[in-house]
C-alpha cells in the first residue's frame, strides 16, 4: 500500500480522538468510514464533527459548501467490520492494552489484503499490536495529538516488523492530513508522553503534597515557561483517565518508581472526575 492508493479512511472510535481525526481526514478529501460500537455513536460522533465545521463556518475559516462536502465524505458505520473496504483503518479506542488487542484482532480479520492497520495509542507497544494480527508488517503507530483539528504532530511508531512501505504511506498521509511528523521507536510513551506525562505526574504530586493550589502550578508554568496550557489543565482536557492509563504503563514497562502515578490522580479517575468530559477534574467545568 501507497499513499496514492489511499482513497478511503476508516477511523475505529468514535470519541474525542477518532472523531477528530475523522474530521480532519474528511476536510482533507478523504472518504471516512467512522465506526463505533453502534450506529448512534458512530452517528453521534459525526454530528460533533458537523457541529465544531459550522462553528469553523461561523469563524470564516471554511466554506459552508466544504462543510457539507467534508460531512458527505463522512459514512457513520459499525465496528471493524464496517471498515472493510477501507485503505488504512485507525483505531482511535480507549487506552487498554486488552481492548486495543481485541479490535486489532478483528480489524484484521474484517480489513482487506493490504489495508494498513494503524493506532492512534500514546502509550502501548505496536509490536505487541501486530503481533495479534496476519500482516504485521502493515501495523504501525500513528499517534494524533487533542484536538487534532487543532493540534499539528503526528508521532509515528515503528513497530518491530512495520514495513519501509508501510511507514513511508502513514508519512505521506500524515502530510496530506496536514501534520507535521516525529518518528518514534516502538518504546513505552514514545516521545511525547515519555516527557508529558512524568510532568503531569510531577504537577499533581505538587499538588498532592499542598505545595501550590492548582491554579498557581498551572499559572506558573504557563508564564514561567511560556506553556500555552499548565499542566493540571492539559491533564483535564487530555482526560485524567487517560493520562492514568499512559502512566501506568510507563511504570509498568519502565520499572522505574519516577513513573508512579500519584495517588490524587488515581483518585480522582476512581471518582470519576476524568476532566472536562465528565465536566470536573482538577477544575470544575459545570459553572
Amino acid at each position: 500500500m501507497n499513499a496514492e492508493a489511499i482513497q478511503q479512511i476508516g477511523v475505529l472510535g468514535a470519541g474525542q480522538m477518532g472523531a477528530g481525526i475523522a474530521h480532519v481526514a474528511a476536510v482533507a478529501g478523504y472518504k471516512v468510514a467512522l465506526a463505533d460500537v453502534s450506529l448512534e455513536r458512530a452517528e453521534a460522533g459525526k454530528a460533533g464533527i458537523a457541529k465544531r465545521l459550522g462553528r469553523a463556518v461561523e469563524k470564516g475559516k471554511l466554506s459552508a459548501e466544504d462543510r457539507e462536502a467534508a460531512l458527505a465524505r463522512i459514512t457513520p458505520v459499525v465496528g471493524p467490520a464496517g471498515l472493510s473496504t477501507c485503505d488504512i483503518a485507525i483505531e482511535a479506542a480507549t487506552e487498554n492494552i486488552d481492548l486495543k488487542r481485541k479490535l486489532f484482532k478483528a480489524l484484521d480479520e474484517a480489513c482487506k489484503p493490504g489495508c494498513i492497520l494503524a493506532s492512534n495509542t500514546s502509550s502501548i507497544s505496536i509490536t505487541l499490536l501486530a503481533a495479534v494480527t496476519g500482516r504485521p508488517e502493515e501495523v504501525v503507530g500513528m499517534h494524533f495529538m487533542n484536538p487534532v483539528p487543532v493540534m499539528k504532530l503526528v508521532e509515528l511508531i515503528r513497530g518491530l516488523a512495520t514495513s519501509d512501505a508501510t511507514y513511508a504511506a502513514t508519512l505521506e498521509l500524515a502530510a496530506k492530513l496536514g501534520k507535521t511528523t516525529i518518528t518514534s521507536k516502538d518504546s513505552p510513551g514514545f516521545i511525547v508522553n515519555r516527557i508529558l506525562i512524568p510532568l503531569i505526574n510531577e504537577a499533581c504530586f505538587a499538588l498532592q503534597e499542598g505545595l501550590a493550589t492548582a491554579a498557581d502550578i498551572d499559572t506558573g508554568i504557563k508564564l514561567g515557561l511560556n506553556h500555552p496550557m499548565g499542566p493540571l489543565e492539559l491533564a483535564d482536557l487530555i482526560g485524567l483517565d487517560t493520562c492514568l492509563a499512559i502512566a501506568d504503563v510507563l511504570h509498568r514497562e519502565l520499572g522505574e518508581d519516577k513513573y508512579r502515578a500519584a495517588n490524587v490522580l488515581r483518585v480522582h479517575v476512581a471518582a470519576g472526575w476524568l476532566g472536562r468530559k465528565t465536566g470536573r477534574g482538577f477544575y470544575d467545568y459545570r459553572k
